[in-house]
């Protein structure tokens, strides 16, 4: 509502958030949303994001009479609204509310990281980045945001390809993870289970993280 959407306790929003070009398509969204509408009032849509396409879209959505039940909206008015958005080499990331985060140290081999990831994401784990501390060039970090078993196939495939490295492989295998879930039960069961797996890694004196504190 905070958007100026038409919206009540029974409708049923989804939305986007994109960059507003050609490449992108979104009028066939828009005309595809349209045609759904005719069939659930219910349905409202969302466009989060700017460019030369935004002034086209509000037209169509117009044109198609459903002006009132699409909201095409700046991502910058959205953050104003206490919403996170975050832009990453996969698109935009909503971060929900409430959100538990815990740092993993992890080690294993080349052929364990996808098992590694799927324990992860198949007990509700988001793994936003990978990360390792080198002794010369200090922290290395790259994003990943990963959450689910499609996530981690187009992974495998990049590193499979040879379109992307193990950035674990730089220090010896040993890597950190930042997971995000939705409560501190669901990190506590992912530290377990890779804890039985033996992928968890034992922490030195000087390292910032301890996920053990709480186990212990």
């Amino acid at each position: 509502r905070s958007l100026g959407a038409d919206v009540d306790g029974n409708s049923v929003v989804v939305g986007i958030a994109a960059r507003l070009n050609p490449v992108k398509d979104m009028s066939t969204l828009v005309r595809g949303f349209a045609a759904g509408y005719q069939k659930c009032s219910r349905l409202r849509l969302v466009i989060a994001g700017d460019g030369e396409e935004r002034q086209k879209l509000e037209a169509l959505a117009k044109e198609l009479g459903v002006s009132r039940q699409v909201i095409v909206q700046d991502i910058a008015l959205l953050r104003a609204n206490a919403t996170a958005i975050f832009s990453t080499n996969r698109g935009y990331v909503l971060q929900e509310k409430n959100v538990c985060e815990r740092v993993f140290k992890v080690q294993h081999t080349d052929e364990e990281v996808e098992e590694e990831l799927s324990i992860i994401v198949d007990m509700g784990g988001f793994v936003k980045d990978v990360f390792v501390y080198h002794k010369v060039y200090g922290v290395l970090k790259a994003e990943m945001n990963i959450k689910s078993r499609m996530d981690i196939r187009k992974y495998m495939e990049d590193i499979n390809s040879g379109k992307s490295s193990l950035l674990k492989n730089v220090t010896s295998g040993y890597h950190y993870h930042t997971i995000s879930a939705d409560s501190e039960e669901i990190l506590d069961m992912i530290q377990e289970d890779l804890s039985k797996r033996g992928f968890l890694a034992k922490l030195q004196d000087y390292e910032p993280v301890n996920f053990w504190k709480d186990a212990q």
